[in-house]
């Protein structure tokens, strides 16, 4: 069964967990209470390898569980919309017997909830004391903001987004509510929440295949003295790739030849890329060579294997020799264990494009490549020259493809640069 953490305030952890009951049946819920928000960071270090995903109850703790999981590909939240500002409006009116005009709220900054509510209740003539925090608010000086307007007369009542702050007020006799958002809210946020957590599962569970190669194998034995040397050197080795393949639940073969392989899911070698880096590294400097590694994934074996050997190729041909990663879709991500990874397809939908690369030798792969890599460098114009470092190739080579895309009508021309020694100037190019 797949298990999801619900981490929030103890009353909102409740409040999701009883309406969630819907969805009991394939997912179980486990419960994470804080205090404060920001525990919300030591909660999913602690805890996260005993659930799937994440759920939080707002805006405010997701921020902290995306500084935890550097991602927001396994935690959501419960999302607020004007309806809780309105409902938590009502809650004063209702207690007061009358229409509180003159409030204190905080809200995260540039959240622009109580704005947007505002817009749609102009004639409602309330004069609104606000404060805007941080992520990591100090929930004191919020407390302080809201108890010194009170006690100055100068508001009726009090809305807040934290649950310790409105219990503080309560204590010194303020009208306070909570921003919360609505049972319908709540059911229509995990509603959405399970078909994330569908969609993730399948893709989790797609098989994996790592296969890993210490280059130039041959030449390693050589160089070692005696046969048993060389039985040494591959029994560390190995121990270090069983270590890799226990924590991956996988399953370990040696092909020979420095070559190894592991099968596992797709999720635990993603988990686990970072622990895949440092045993490429470990094998590197135990072998004194660089050592390729290609990791497919697809439906079936064969489809994740043959991916696998595909990126294996595309590792090889890269001189710094990262981990590549070929997906079911065609996907490729190079340099997978890197922030500065390159991501791009060696497929195409666009028909524009892909008439245009039938009048080049341009691949659609490689165009792809040249695109995803101005993204990721952010270039309003580029030369080929810059292209050929950051894509590890000759000049020469890069002046190829960037004449044949010009040609095409895929780049334009924006200019040249005259170079630092003589020699003929060199173009500049930007995508249209």
């Amino acid at each position: 069964m797949y298990r999801v953490g619900i981490v929030g305030p103890a009353g909102s952890v409740e409040r999701i967990v009883s309406l969630a009951q819907m969805l009991k049946q394939e997912i179980e819920f486990v419960s994470f209470v804080y205090e404060e928000p920001r525990e919300t960071e030591q909660i999913i270090r602690q805890h996260d390898r005993e659930v799937d995903s994440w759920l939080c109850s707002g805006p405010i703790p997701y921020a902290f569980a995306l500084t935890a999981l550097g991602s927001a590909e396994r935690v959501e939240y419960i999302w607020v919309t004007e309806s809780a500002f309105y409902k938590s409006l009502l809650d004063l009116v209702y207690t007061q017997g009358r229409l509180a005009k003159r409030i204190s709220i905080d809200m995260p900054e540039n959240d622009g909830l109580v704005d947007r509510a505002l817009k749609q209740i102009e004639n409602a003539g309330l004069e609104l004391h606000t404060k805007t925090y941080e992520l990591d608010a100090d929930t004191e000086e919020l407390l302080s903001f809201h108890l010194t307007l009170w006690q100055e007369g100068r508001t009726e009542g009090a809305i807040t987004c934290f649950p310790s702050v409105a219990a503080a007020l309560k204590t010194a006799g303020v009208q306070t509510f909570t921003v919360s958002p609505s049972s319908l809210e709540i059911i229509q946020s995990l509603r959405l929440f399970a078909e994330k957590v569908r969609t993730s599962y399948f893709k989790d569970t797609q098989i994996g295949v790592e296969i890993i190669e210490v280059e130039n194998f041959d030449r390693v034995a050589q160089k070692l003295n005696t046969s048993y040397q060389l039985q040494y050197l591959e029994l560390k080795l190995k121990e270090e790739l069983i270590k890799l393949c226990e924590r991956l639940d996988g399953s370990f073969l040696e092909k020979g030849g420095g070559r190894y392989v592991i099968f596992s899911t797709r999720g635990a070698i993603e988990r686990e890329l970072k622990l895949l880096s440092d045993t490429v590294d470990y094998l590197a400097a135990k072998t004194d060579t660089s050592v390729a590694v290609g990791i497919g994934f697809g439906e079936t074996v064969f489809a994740a294997e043959t991916n696998a050997h595909t990126a294996l190729r595309q590792s090889k041909e890269k001189t710094d020799k990262r981990i590549v990663i070929i997906q079911e879709d065609g996907v490729i991500v190079e340099s997978a264990d890197q922030d500065d990874k390159l991501v791009y397809s060696f497929r195409t939908n666009d028909q524009e494009i892909m008439a245009k690369l039938k009048t080049s030798g341009i691949s659609v792969k490689t165009f792809n490549k040249v695109v995803a890599l101005v993204r990721r460098m952010g270039w309003e114009s580029f030369t080929a020259k810059d292209l050929a470092v950051q894509l590890q190739m000759t000049e020469r080579n890069a002046r190829r493809i960037m004449t044949e895309l010009s040609e095409a009508g895929l780049v334009d021309s924006a200019g040249e640069e005259a170079p630092g020694v003589r020699g003929r100037p060199i173009k500049i190019y930007r995508f249209k």
